[in-house]
This record gives C-alpha cells, structure tokens and sequence, in this order.
C-alpha cells in the first residue's frame, strides 16, 4: 500500500482493542501489517537499495537484483526475538492505549513475562523509537528554561542540587498555547549546552523566550530572536517561563505515578523520550494512532540488543 500521510482509523490503524483483536489475531497478520508500515511503497531491499523481489514459501522477501532474503522485522527492534510478535503487538498496544504509559512491573504483570528484566528491555526497546531522528524543529514562539529532576536533596536548591538538570523548550501557537515540546539532559546546570540543544530542535528565525540567563546571549549568534525576561527579580518565577514550569511539572507528576521515580541517570534521556512522546500526541483521541505511530517508528529503528540497552549512555 501506499505511505500514508493521514492514518484513518478503521482502515490503516484499529480503532478500539476488539479491533486490535480483531486484526492481530496471529504472528502472520502482524508479520504483513509491519511489512506495509516498513515498505509502504513496495519493497526496497535493504541490502543493495533496489525495488522489487517476491516472496517465498516462509513469508520472506526476496530480493530481485541481488537475492537476498530478508522479513519485515530484519534490522528492527524485533529483530531475532524469541517472542511472538503478537505479543509485542500486544506490549505496543497496552504501552500506547494508557494515557500515561505504564511501568515495567506493570507491564510485567500484564503480559505475564517471567521476569521484570524482559519487560524493562522491551520498554527501553520501545522508548527508543518513541522520538523520530529527522523529527520537524519548533517554530514560532518558543520558551527556553531548565529544571530539575530527581530526589529531594535536603537543604539544597536549583542548580545547587545533584537533581538531573533538564533543558526544556515549549513551542506557543497561534493563540498563545502550548505546542510541541523538546526535552534534554543537560550536562550541567545553565551550561552553554543549553543554547546548541536549541539550535538543534528550534528553527533559525523563531522568537526564543528566555529568563535572561547570560548564556542565552548567545541565541542571536545561532540566528534567533531572543526575548529575556530577567527571573531574579521576578515575584513569581513560574510567570516567567509558564510553559516550561508547567511542562516540568508534568514531568514530574508523571515519573512519580507512572514510573514511581525508578530511572536511573543514565537511562533518563530515553524516559525523556517517552514524556515527549506521549505530551506531543497529548490531545489525540484516537489511542490506535499512537500505536500506528509507533510501530511505524518501530520498524525504522535499531535492534539493541539488551547488552546495549543496559550498558548504556545514548
């Protein structure tokens, strides 16, 4: 079929879970759905980029120029797993349908998967297709700020803590509401890394709102304009920088209940990937178009293995 610009509900993705049921019913209906979200426009090798190919007796395509065999989960995250891939449709399905996502242990329990390692990885396999490597740059008005997360630290405060410093940018539309998001874990607090995590998710030209911080100075260079209202001298910090503030709190809200604060550092920018995930698509009504978003990102996405995933930093 096609590449779909505009997924409709009933036709490209289910829309309810007996839908879901209904389409998925064995490994071979999830096998052809990832083979359409992965060649859209008809199969391309992955071996030597040419079109075309048949496929044989195992489900497998092969290629017509240089007859490779390859299947739709070849060089994806399901890449050579032992599990059925119903029951990954199955985690996509449950990870996607909650409106604030869902723990290891509880996806564990759901699943019944004999250890919480197996559920962590596939969260973590997950989360890493959650966040689109050519993903569009902000535009417009954007909110520029930094928190922090982590455990209380007693009788510290801010950039003083050894909470995880977080650079948060915050798109505003047309009516002054609150856009798109982009999250990053600072390398250390109000550091000049702030301003290149904006060059890189924020469109040159767009008005960047600051609270003043001399680092952001720097913003002009980078091709932006830039708005600084001071934050030391504000009454009310929060008024300074709404977006970011609300979005940090959020944040928060939701590493306390869903995740029941166990992230550790060095994993915290794929769960950072999933906040964003999840808060950009916040006002879908369709829950079958998260999942049809995110395999669609699955099958373009690496396998990792569970020595990377554990060992390490992104």
């Amino acid at each position: 079929m096609p590449a779909v610009e505009r997924p409709v509900r009933g036709v490209d993705y289910p829309g309810t879970y007996q839908e879901f049921r209904a389409w998925f019913p064995d490994d071979v209906a999830c096998r052809e759905y990832l083979g359409q979200l992965r060649w859209p426009d008809g199969f391309i090798c992955p071996e030597c980029g040419c079109g075309g190919g048949w496929r044989t007796g195992k489900g497998l395509w092969m290629c017509a120029e240089c007859g490779k065999k390859t299947s739709a989960t070849a060089g994806t995250i399901f890449h050579r797993s032992h599990s059925p891939l119903s029951t990954w449709f199955a985690a996509v399905w449950f990870v996607t349908s909650q409106k604030n996502g869902v723990s290891a242990q509880g996806l564990k329990d759901a699943l019944g998967f004999g250890s919480y390692e197996t559920a962590w990885a596939w969260l973590h396999k997950l989360r890493r297709a959650m966040v689109r490597p050519d993903r569009e740059l902000l535009t417009g008005i954007v909110e520029l700020d930094q928190s922090f997360l982590g455990g209380r630290t007693t009788g510290k405060a801010g950039g003083s803590t050894d909470k995880a410093p977080i650079t948060i940018a915050v798109e505003r539309d047309e009516r002054g509401r609150l856009g798109r998001v982009r999250l990053e874990l600072a390398d250390r607090p109000g550091g000049r890394d702030m301003v290149e995590f904006a060059a890189t998710v924020i469109a040159p030209g767009a008005l960047v709102r600051t609270d003043g911080a001399a680092v952001f100075t720097r913003l002009v260079d980078k091709g932006y304009l830039h708005e600084a209202t001071p934050g030391n001298t504000a009454v009310d910090l929060d008024a300074v920088m709404p977006g970011p503030h609300l979005v940090s709190a959020l944040l928060k809200r939701w590493t306390a209940g869903t995740l029941h604060y166990r992230l550790s550092r060095q994993h915290l920018p794929y769960y950072l990937d999933e906040f964003t995930f999840r808060f950009n698509r916040r006002k879908s009504k369709a829950r079958g178009l998260l999942f049809y978003r995110l395999l669609q990102q699955a099958v373009d996405t690496d396998p990792y293995p569970l020595h990377e995933l554990i060992g390490g930093a992104p």
